[in-house]
Order: C-alpha cells, then structure tokens, then sequence
C-alpha cells in the first residue's frame, strides 16, 4: 500500500487518472465478468470440494478469466486469459457495456497470443488527438524503406506495416477523412530514396495542378488525370513495363523475385496509386457509340490493373487504390479481393465496411468504420492486414501541403521512368496482348 501511495503521488495526472481506472477494474473485476456473461460455469467436483463439502457434492464453480493489468499514460492494459466459450467474439460484444462499467469512453479487444486476449481500457482516447506529419528529408533504408510507419493504435504504440511481397493495398472511406492526406504523407516518406519511383492516376482531377497531388507532382515520374484513354494507355505501358521488368530480372538481379535483393536506385520499387479508382473502373451502360467506347476501356482497364495486382509483387510493383465506396460496383473485386492490405477510414453503412474490410468486420463491431463518423476520428482509419486475428484503428498523420511541396522539391532530381532503366525491347512488341 506503502508503494502504490508513493507511486500515485509521484505520478502526472495522466498517470493517476490511469492509476484510479485499473484500481476500479481489478477491484470490481469478478462482479463485471458476472453481471456481463463473461463466466463459465465448472459443474465438475476436485477432488477437494469432494473431501470438503457435505456429502461429497460441492457446488459448481463459477469462473471468471484471469487478468493482468499495466498502466500507462493514457490508459490500462489488460491481458485477459480465455476460458471455454469465452473468446475474442463474446469480449467484443461486451466492450460497450464494459466501458460504461468501468467509465471509461472506450474499451477495445484483441487477440494476444493463443490462450490471451489484450483488452485495452482508455480514460484519454489517443485516436481523438490529431497527429502531424514533418518530413525530415531523410532517407530510409533497408528495412525501413518497405516498413510503412501507418501511424498510432489506440494503444499510443506505432503501428508497423510492412509493404514487401504486398501486391496491392485498398483504402476506402468517406470524402474528407484522410484518404489523400494518408497517401501524401506515405509519398512524402519515401521520397528521399533514389530506390522508390511513384506514379498517380487519379479520378478527380484532369490535370496535376487540379490534383490533391499538386504539391508533390514534382517527385512523380508520371501522372495521369480523369481521361479514360490517357489512363487507359498509361495501365498498357504499365503492363509492358512489368513484362520487361519479369524479362530481364534474373539477368539484372540474379532472381525472379526482387524483394529476394529489395529495390535499388536501378531496380527501383514502384508504387502505382489510382485515386477515386471507380473512375476508370465502373460498368458504363448504354447503346450509342461514345458509351460502348467508354465500357471497352473501363473493362480493359479492370483487365490491365488486376493483372498489375495479381503479378506485379515479385517484380516490385506496389499498387494502392483509393476510393470512397471499395463495393464491387466501384472496384471490381477480382481486384480487390487481392490486396492483402486493407484500410477504410469512416463509412456510413455496414456493406461498404464489409466490402471494404470484409465480412468479418462484423465480428468487431468496436473496429467498424461505422463509429468513425464524428469529426474528432477525421484521420483515423480501420485496418485489415495479413497474419493478424481482427482490425485496428489507426491514427494516421497529417501531412502539410508546405512540407509536401518542400520534400518534392528537394528529391525531384531523385525521379526517374523506370522504363528508361531497363534495356529498350524489340521493335514492335506489345507485351499487353500476352497479359
């Protein structure tokens, strides 16, 4: 007692807010999992309730899961062990109400590791507080450079994504929430290395100066605005430089598969961004001649870009698509069923937080975009990544048109066509037929 009154005077109010949460949670813990259906029922007798009771039939036991707490500026960690039929799912649905027991304004869950479940109670939600983004102008390398630095969870802790062997990334959500600020800022990252070359299609815009890529349009090595057939001849060069790229790798590389060596100022990563991607991807439909025109390319552009997704990894071609509702009717899901990456930032229903994150979304109804519709969670998104049981919720910065324009400035003489770098092909080949 001694050292928990000399700890919690010694401590910032933060620290004590945190402290008096977990005093509340571990005191009252047995009676929460109770009244909340988050106990098993042991009808079988020890063999020391046989000795002990009377006529050797005990009661049956009512068990409640093991906790663990740890405090921390901004909250309570609480690793949880799970019992028979008290897993993930039944802690999800009881978040709510654990939060309004505990008074707290969120409680979130994941899995930790088989047989541990992580429980996060917030007196101070991080995902509340906006976080800005400065380019240094420094360089990242090896790992670092494919690690994606996403932003914060809900834990205050960064959240790590790497981007090696990814063929593509879909990020959704509503108008103004952080679509485009969250791909500027991943741009401006990587910038600095002669070992990353980028290229933005984008929807809403028909030229660079009307684009939300303006200010970094001097560190692109090609952007294409709303035109159907500009963009439609941009994925046939695409398509044609992956097949020059599978060509000649193993002569440049020693390896069919880049991320074997990673990228290099010669064999540069290239990420492709197709912004408001329903432009160039929906079923147009009519009879007269304009329309037919418009859905052959539409169609052929859904052929060109699914080709770039499914075989595009191994040569380092990095695809991300961007659009507000990630329905089939906006990208195609023979596309977007294989991005193995998978942000949405707020949604306004359940079918397009499904097709975004997938059905099970509803499973996590703590995660669903659904709830990130008030204006404080502007900038945050829910995630889906590969290898991971559930979704976070992610805090992503805020890159400044300033800071954008500086560091696109600054590398430009770093841009280079990744067609240039390779050998020229044979007069006359037209490697789009073969894909």
């Amino acid at each position: 007692m001694l050292y928990r009154l000399v700890r919690y005077l010694l401590a910032d109010p933060m620290t004590r807010a945190s402290l008096r949460l977990r005093r509340r949670i571990r005191r009252s813990w047995k009676r929460t999992a109770r009244l909340h259906h988050l106990t098993v029922t042991d009808r079988t007798p020890t063999t020391a309730g046989q000795l002990t009771a009377p006529n050797g039939r005990p009661e049956p036991r009512v068990i409640a899961p093991a906790i663990r707490t740890r405090v921390d500026r901004v909250g309570v960690t609480i690793r949880m062990r799970t019992l028979p039929g008290i897993g993930p799912v039944e802690l999800g649905e009881a978040v709510s109400y654990l939060a309004a027991t505990w008074k707290c304004p969120r409680v979130s869950v994941q899995v930790d590791k088989p047989g541990w479940l992580v429980l996060r109670a917030v007196h101070t939600d991080p995902l509340t507080r906006p976080v800005d983004y400065t380019p240094t102008g420094a360089a990242p390398t090896g790992k670092d450079l494919w690690t994606w630095p996403v932003g914060t969870d809900e834990y205050a802790a960064p959240v790590l994504q790497p981007l090696n062997e990814v063929p593509g990334m879909t990020i959704g959500g509503l108008p103004g929430y952080g679509k485009t600020s969250l791909i500027n800022s991943f741009i401006a990252r990587l910038a600095p290395s002669g070992a990353v070359q980028f290229a933005v299609v984008d929807g809403k815009a028909s030229a660079a100066a009307q684009s939300d890529y303006t200010d970094l349009a001097d560190r692109l090595f090609r952007f294409v605005g709303s035109d159907l057939e500009e963009a439609n001849r941009f994925f046939h060069e695409m398509v044609d430089l992956h097949a020059r790229r599978t060509e000649h790798s193993r002569a440049m590389l020693g390896t069919q598969n880049m991320w074997q060596v990673g990228p290099s100022a010669t064999w540069p990563w290239l990420v492709l961004v197709i912004d408001e991607a329903y432009t160039f991807f929906r079923e147009q439909k009519g009879s007269d001649p304009q329309t037919k025109k418009r859905a052959a390319l539409a169609a052929e552009n859904v052929r060109l870009v699914e080709h770039l997704v499914r075989q595009g990894r191994s040569a380092g071609i990095l695809v991300i698509l961007a659009t507000q509702k990630v329905t089939g009717d906006a990208l195609p899901t023979s596309i977007r069923d294989v991005c193995s990456v998978s942000l949405s930032f707020a949604q306004r229903t359940t079918d397009a937080a499904v097709a975004a994150l997938g059905e099970d979304i509803r499973n996590w109804p703590d995660a669903s975009p659904l709830l990130l519709q008030d204006p404080e969670y502007v900038g945050v998104a829910s995630m889906l990544t590969p290898k991971r049981v559930g979704f976070l919720r992610v805090r992503t910065p805020y890159l400044s048109a300033a800071d954008a324009g500086r560091i696109a400035r600054e590398t430009a003489h770093l841009t280079r066509d990744p067609a240039t770098l390779l050998p020229p092909p044979p007069q006359g080949t037209d490697f789009t037929k073969a894909a």
